[in-house]
C-alpha cells in the first residue's frame, strides 16, 4: 500500500463524549487505559456488561482535552449510546451521536493505518480512495476484532484478544466488567480464542454465524472478508487447538451424534501476534 490512500467507511458512526469529566467517566467505562491517552492518540477499548460480556468494540480517540470520539459498527450505535448514559448520574459529560455531520476514513500513512472522523464539511483527505473491502481486509491480517449487533454479548474480551492487541488494561482499577475480565486472566487460560481461518467458500459469512471445523471444533465468525484470489479470510472465535493448549479441542455435536452446525472447509491462517503471549 502506497502513500496516501483513504478507504470510505460509512459503516462507521461516531459518538462524541465531551466535558471535564469526560476522561474520568470513560475511565469507568472502558476496558482500557483512557487517562494513558495523550491528544491525538487512539486505543481500542471494549465496552462491557456486568457478566463482563462484551457489547461493542470502540476506537477511542483522544481529540483534545475533554473531547473523545468513539468510532463503532452504526448498527451498535444506539445500543452503546443508551448503555454509556445510564452511568452518567452527576457526571459533567455530553454523549452525543455524531454520525449524521461527521463520517468515518480509513487512512494509510505509509505502514501505518488510522481512523479519521472528519466533519460533513471537511474535504476527505489527500490521496487516492480505495474500496472499503481493503480496510476490513487490513483488520483481518492485523487480527483486530469488531463486534457488531449480531454477535454482541457473545464474547468475553480474551475470546476476542482485546488483551493481546492493547484494549484491555490490568492496572487501571474498576470498569464495568472488570472483576469478570481480571478473573479469567489471572486464574486461568481461556479455552476460547479469536483465531484466524481462510476458506474457499464463496457464500459470505455473516458475523454470529457458526460453522463446525473439519477437526471437530466450532467456530463463530467474527469478522470475514472475500479474497482478491477467490474464498474468504476472516476472524472467528474457536477452542484452542490442540496442540497449542495440550488438552483435547472440544467437539460440538448433538445429542444425536451429528453435526451441530454446516461444515466449513478451512485452514488456519496465522495472526501476527503469538497466542502463546496469552495468561
Amino acid at each position: 500500500m502506497t502513500d496516501s490512500v483513504f478507504a470510505p467507511l460509512d459503516s462507521l458512526g461516531v459518538l462524541r463524549i465531551t466535558g471535564v469529566d469526560a476522561q474520568r467517566y470513560l475511565q469507568g467505562q472502558l476496558s482500557a487505559d483512557i487517562e494513558a491517552l495523550n491528544p491525538g492518540a487512539s486505543t481500542l477499548a471494549g465496552l462491557h456488561t456486568a457478566q463482563g460480556r462484551v457489547i461493542a468494540i470502540v476506537r477511542v480517540i483522544a481529540a483534545e482535552p475533554q473531547v473523545y470520539w468513539l468510532v463503532l459498527p452504526t448498527d451498535l450505535l444506539a445500543t452503546v449510546l443508551t448503555r454509556l448514559q445510564r452511568y452518567v448520574l452527576r457526571a459533567k459529560v455530553l454523549l452525543e451521536d455524531r454520525s449524521d455531520d461527521h463520517r468515518v476514513r480509513g487512512l494509510w500513512q505509509g505502514q501505518q493505518r488510522q481512523l479519521r472522523v472528519l466533519s460533513a464539511n471537511e474535504p476527505d483527505p489527500a490521496g487516492t480512495a480505495v474500496e472499503p473491502q481493503q480496510w476490513w481486509s487490513a483488520e483481518v491480517t492485523a487480527g483486530l476484532p469488531q463486534v457488531f449487533a449480531a454477535s454482541s454479548e457473545h464474547f468475553t474480551a480474551q475470546m476476542l484478544n482485546l488483551d493481546l492487541v492493547g484494549g484491555v488494561s490490568f492496572t487501571k482499577g474498576c470498569y464495568t466488567g472488570q472483576e469478570v475480565v481480571a478473573r479469567s486472566h489471572y486464574r486461568g487460560r481461556v479455552k476460547r480464542r479469536l483465531q484466524g481461518f481462510c476458506t474457499d467458500q464463496t457464500l459470505p459469512l455473516q458475523p454470529g454465524e457458526r460453522r463446525l471445523l473439519p477437526d471437530g471444533r466450532t467456530l463463530e465468525v467474527v469478522m470475514a472478508v472475500m479474497s482478491t484470489g477467490g474464498g474468504q479470510r476472516l476472524l472467528a472465535v474457536a477452542p484452542l487447538p490442540a496442540d497449542a493448549t495440550g488438552v483435547e479441542a472440544s467437539v460440538d455435536q448433538t445429542e444425536e451424534g451429528g453435526s451441530a452446525h454446516p461444515l466449513l472447509q478451512a485452514q488456519p491462517m496465522p495472526l501476527p501476534y503469538p497466542l502463546s503471549a496469552a495468561q
